[in-house]
């Protein structure tokens, strides 16, 4: 279960009738009045609001902000505590008439001891300052945990209006961004978001990303409070739960949780006269605006603001880490460096004066100034001057002013590439030809732009390349129609000017011969190996191979070599030479391998059953229905059949057949028995030619034709018109049939109209038993189908 934020921003005001679970729902979302709050320290000046933490002996000057107009009249207060157990002493309280010309201003030393701080205005009735005097030190952990819980609500109220407002200037001026940078602005800030918001219309995802608002903060710091963050002091954390709807929040959120026993001690100081009012502190420049979740009331019982103060103690420095996954280019444009747990520097004034310290190979440093960007979730670079004379950086150093404290760190992965630092690996030399893998490295990948290849007499080329590691990149040359010779490679980086040239020489690859495989008996052989196109002829022996095609096999090539004699030698092992076009030869391993297995069909035959109601129609010996099956066998020559055979149709389409599964039989040593069925094996689409080869141990042998493969329609009568010479042949799949006739030779076809679609096609009265049919899938052999007695 999520832990619940520490720091409750909501204080709930006990109002007679009004019930705690209608309180709770209350946000801090009336304005009240400003306060300007200058800090001197070490004779610095700063307000209030770049202030994360106080310190005894702080010199602060606090004056009310009213308008000119204003009516009621405030007592402003200002109380020190030290504890729960300790009530501070009268000394420690201080007030001033802020609607008086010579009193209005409070001018006080934090004392030696204190350890929180609150500031109160109280109406002017008669004795206010010392009424609240009074209730503070008889009940100082009240006010103690107030004053922690309110100050760690400001923070979340502040991160807060961060986001809501940098949503609402992005929805109006650009509302096309915030499906990118909405996810990067809650990450920075510790906001919750809907990510629901951002498939509305552009015009709606603004509204729907800042409405209800009281369960956006999330918890910061990684688990710790940001009162933690800022001091190191660990505050109260026993109304933790106070959110949890075990304990009557029911909300994941610091503006409505609130523990009631708190509440209760609070309500427990109102008098006739006076109720307290609490209040966050909202920076406004460089005043604090107060936040109240109720109205005041200026009659019996009147309101009370209670407003925090930085906690007291030593501002402990940000705990802020490096993010992203990689380096970022120091002279990249609108260069960002990610940052973790910052969310106070995008929502808070406390830091100050940041820039990055850079360390040169060379030994020199520059600050470069930075500003932080919620919206690109780190801090962004502002100035670049004198980057050119650093030479190569490897990280950089955040630093600056945290309040009154400098700081230093995280380090950050900032980079810069050095002239002249990249270097091809392993040399400069590339194979043309084809595309070529060249890794550079020595430099700074994230500072590359671009990288073009050049060759003589022609322009640049862009080229694809990728970062492998921070100091190298991968390139994929194209140099498929490149020549030898000399050639170049401009790397083009951020802020450098002009690109670095790396000089390499292209050269065409030599060809790597892994073996040559031919068949005894055949005329035709592999060779394996690498830029085979040089090759020119291989011999073996008095034979003389010239190269064919050639392909790409894996991570090399595959090149057919032809001779115009067949290979005589007995399998095993012999030598062969190659000559390369350039002259140059080499040796090699040829492999004669056994003679591949070959086939002599010996019978075939088809059988097919016509479907009932349809006429049969004959086929010659080489047709096969596709609905049909075909026996068949063959004799195999050079060994026993041991694999298999394969069958191919006309597309490429194959199937294997074997003995495991009884589609083979053997009859003797060399003769094998075979059935098929097209359909079974190939689905009810083929048709056209059918052809098998043997399989032997891999090898395959040549391909035979085995039948051709046809759709036949399904004929169902012939109907004729008595005294006419006119008659309708019926049936379905008439389109399949491509002529009619009365006579094997089809001397005078009845056509039928490609993609002829009819039940019936009129054709001259037959002058015999049968007519002939010329089918589409077999236009060179006519079938007979055999006619009833012609009705009429």
């Amino acid at each position: 279960m999520v832990r619940v934020l520490s720091v409750l921003v909501a204080w709930l005001i006990l109002f007679t009738g009004v019930a705690a679970r209608a309180q709770q729902q209350n946000g801090f979302d009336l304005e009240g009045p400003a306060l300007a709050i200058t800090v001197e320290r070490g004779g610095v000046t700063l307000p209030i609001t770049a202030v994360p933490a106080l310190r005894a002996g702080d010199r602060l000057i606090a004056r009310a902000a009213f308008p000119d107009d204003q009516s009621a009249r405030y007592i402003l207060i200002a109380a020190f505590l030290r504890g729960a157990t300790n009530p501070p002493p009268k000394k420690w309280f201080f007030d001033a008439e802020t609607w008086s010309k010579k009193n209005s201003a409070l001018e006080i030393t934090v004392p030696e001891g204190a350890e929180q701080a609150l500031l109160f205005l109280a109406p002017e009735t008669g004795g206010g300052f010392d009424t609240v005097r009074d209730a503070v030190r008889g009940r100082p952990g009240v006010f103690v945990r107030a004053a922690q819980d309110l100050y760690q609500a400001s923070l979340d109220h502040a991160r807060l209006d961060a986001f809501v407002a940098a949503v609402g200037r992005i929805g109006d001026s650009d509302p096309a961004r915030l499906g990118t940078v909405a996810p990067v602005l809650a990450k920075s800030l510790g906001i919750k978001l809907n990510v629901e918001c951002l498939s509305r219309p552009r015009a709606l995802q603004a509204a729907c990303l800042t409405q209800n608002r009281e369960t956006l903060v999330l918890q910061a710091q990684r688990g710790s409070t940001l009162a933690e963050t800022l001091t190191g002091t660990p505050v109260d954390l026993a109304y933790r739960i106070a959110a949890t709807p075990e304990a009557g929040g029911g909300y994941y959120s610091p503006y409505i949780g609130l523990a009631r026993d708190v509440a209760r001690l609070f309500g427990a100081f109102r008098t006739a006269q006076y109720q307290y009012l609490p209040a966050l502190s909202v920076n406004s420049g460089e005043q604090i605006r107060l936040k109240l979740n109720a109205a005041p009331s200026f009659q019996n019982p009147r309101s009370v603001l209670v407003a925090p103060l930085p906690p007291i103690g030593t501002a402990a420095p940000p705990r802020w880490q490096a993010g992203g996954q990689g380096s970022v280019c120091l002279a990249r444009p609108e260069a960002t460096l990610p940052l973790e747990d910052a969310s106070l520097l995008y929502a808070t004034g406390y830091a100050r004066n940041l820039s990055l310290a850079v360390t040169g190979s060379g030994g020199a440093s520059r600050d470069l100034p930075v500003v932080a960007d919620a919206e690109a979730g780190g801090v962004r670079i502002a100035g670049r001057d004198g980057l050119s004379d650093l030479g190569s950086v490897t990280g950089a150093v955040l630093h600056g002013k945290w309040g009154f404290d400098d700081f230093s760190g995280p380090r950050l992965p900032g980079v810069l590439d050095a002239p002249g630092a990249w270097q091809a690996q392993p040399d400069a030399t590339v194979i043309v030809g084809r595309e070529h893998k060249l890794t550079l490295h020595g430099g700074a990948a994230a500072c590359v732009s671009q990288v073009a290849l050049g060759e003589p007499g022609g322009a640049n080329r862009t080229v694809a390349w990728k970062m492998t590691a921070p100091d190298q990149l991968e390139t994929t040359l194209p140099l498929k129609g490149t020549r030898a010779g000399p050639l170049s490679l401009a790397i083009a980086r951020f802020g450098a000017t002009p690109p670095q040239t790396i000089e390499l020489t292209g050269r065409v690859e030599a060809s790597r011969i892994d073996g040559f495989t031919v068949h005894s008996g055949d005329r035709e052989g592999v060779l394996r190996g690498a830029r085979l196109d040089q090759v020119k002829q291989l011999s073996v022996g008095s034979l003389r191979f010239t190269p064919g095609s050639i392909t790409r096999d894996g991570d090399g090539d595959r090149l057919t070599m032809l001779s115009e004699a067949a290979v005589e030698r007995a399998a095993g092992p012999v030598d062969a030479t190659v000559t390369l076009k350039d002259g140059r030869t080499t040796r090699a391993r040829a492999n004669i391998a056994p003679p591949r297995p070959t086939a002599s069909l010996l019978s075939r035959k088809a059988a097919y059953q016509a479907p009932e109601g349809v006429l049969p129609i004959t086929l010659p010996d080489a047709l096969l229905p596709e609905g049909g099956r075909l026996d068949f066998s063959f004799r195999v020559a050079n060994g026993p059949l041991r694999d298999g055979i394969e069958i191919a149709t006309r597309d490429g389409t194959t199937a294997r057949l074997d003995f495991k599964t009884g589609a083979l039989q053997r009859i003797g040593e060399d003769v094998v028995v075979a059935s098929v069925t097209p359909h079974a094996l190939f689905g009810r689409s083929v048709a056209g030619p059918v052809r098998f080869r043997l399989l032997n141990d891999g090898a395959p042998g040549d391909w035979q034709p085995l039948a051709q493969v046809v759709r036949l329609p399904e004929l169902t009568g012939l109907s004729c018109t008595e005294g006419e010479g006119e008659c309708s042949l019926t049936g379905r799949g008439l389109f399949l049939i491509a002529a009619i006739g009365d006579n094997a030779e089809l001397t005078s076809p009845t056509n039928v109209p490609i993609g002829f679609v009819g039940a019936a096609i009129d054709l001259p009265r037959p002058a015999g038993d049968a007519l002939f049919l010329r089918l589409h899938d077999a236009l060179d052999a006519p079938v007979r189908l055999n006619l009833p007695e012609p009705k009429g």
